[in-house]
């Protein structure tokens, strides 16, 4: 029994010797088996951390350097205005302190809400029934200056509603209502439609349509324009990945520009998340836009007058002081005598003075 218990003993310490041996073993084996995934995690993150960094610190030197002399208003500014000056909550005490508001700025353009349009295209006329009245206003009060309607629709590009600029009725019908429109006073006409997908083919045969109703006209045919891409084919990669097109090719914009009298950049939701890579990216856009937009077309950046904080919007890095050096820097270093040039405040019921102040510092006064 003694012996038994001696063999039984030995034979548990040989036992409890494997048993250690094989967790050592599995432990290891598991530390190598996890070892691969974090790095292939770490290398992941390296791929597309490094390339961010990269461009985070392009975009903050492109944001460094002297503003020339020259850069500066010429005149040639506008802003977007919320439906209220034309549906009759706005009197002539608000128009007269609007008036003092723009005094001495480079204001031209007033692009008025007059819209939306029905996704068929078509614009009810009890939108804007104090339209004749802003407008006659403003023409008395502040001469030279021109009152657009600002139309726009939700495009179906990425859901089931929204307007099909595919289709030729629609197309038609939005040239109708531009007619309309003209009929009612407006001065031009200016057209957000969005999301509106780089190289839409459709979207260019409605630009030509139109620009033959204003040229008869005499009025101007303005659009607000996507950003282009900061980086080649990003707004392909950017579809691809999220079925969502940010970005318009550098092509597509020129294509746009060759069609309008007037083109203004929403150069604000970047999902910049600083102050100086916003300003950087600003003054990329404003070259790029130079670039390929015609010397008879009026080519605007436009401002963050409003006040947000989500994942496309901050509004401590996208300031209009910013948004006005950054143009600046664009305009210097690309094309600095390009007199069709200047700057869109959106919008005017979210702007502060703070944002006026910013503006008049940082552009100018006439």
């Amino acid at each position: 029994m003694g012996t038994d218990h001696g063999v039984g003993i030995r034979g548990r310490l040989r036992a409890l010797g494997r048993t250690r041996v094989a967790r050592v073993f599995v432990r290891g084996w598991r530390s190598r088996r996890l070892r691969w995934p974090r790095r292939i995690a770490l290398a992941l993150a390296l791929v597309v951390l490094v390339p961010a960094l990269g461009a985070a610190a392009a975009l903050r030197v492109n944001y460094m350097g002297d503003l020339q002399d020259g850069t500066r208003t010429r005149g040639q500014d506008a802003i977007w205005l919320g439906h209220a000056w034309v549906d009759g909550r706005k009197k002539d005490a608000d128009l007269d302190a609007f008036a003092e508001q723009i005094r001495g700025t480079g204001i031209k353009d007033l692009y008025v809400h007059a819209g939306p349009l029905e996704h068929d295209g078509t614009l009810p006329a009890d939108r804007y029934p104090r339209a004749r009245w802003l407008i006659d206003s403003v023409h008395r009060r502040i001469p030279g200056v021109r009152v657009q309607a600002w139309l726009g629709d939700v495009l179906a590009t990425e859901g089931p509603d929204g307007l099909r600029l595919e289709r030729p009725e629609s197309r038609a019908a939005v040239v109708r209502s531009t007619r309309q429109i003209l009929d009612a006073g407006f001065d031009g006409v200016h057209f957000d439609l969005e999301p509106l997908h780089s190289d839409d083919r459709d979207y260019l045969s409605l630009l030509d349509d139109l620009g033959e109703l204003t040229r008869a006209r005499k009025a101007p045919l303005s659009v607000a324009a996507h950003q282009i891409d900061p980086l080649p084919a990003a707004h392909s990669v950017n579809g691809a990945l999220t079925g969502s097109q940010k970005w318009w090719s550098q092509e597509f914009f020129g294509e746009v520009a060759r069609r309008v009298d007037q083109i203004a950049v929403m150069s604000y939701d970047t999902w910049m998340p600083l102050e100086g890579m916003y300003g950087g990216y600003v003054a990329q856009q404003t070259s790029l836009a130079l670039e390929v937009t015609p010397e008879d077309t009026d080519l605007l950046m436009g401002l963050p007058f409003f006040h947000e904080d989500d994942l496309g919007h901050h509004e401590n890095a996208e300031t209009v002081a910013a948004a006005v050096r950054g143009t600046r820097l664009g305009l210097g270093r690309t094309d600095r005598d390009r007199e069709r040039f200047g700057v869109a405040l959106y919008v005017d019921f979210a702007a502060e003075e703070a944002d006026w102040a910013a503006y008049r510092a940082g552009w100018g006064e006439r």
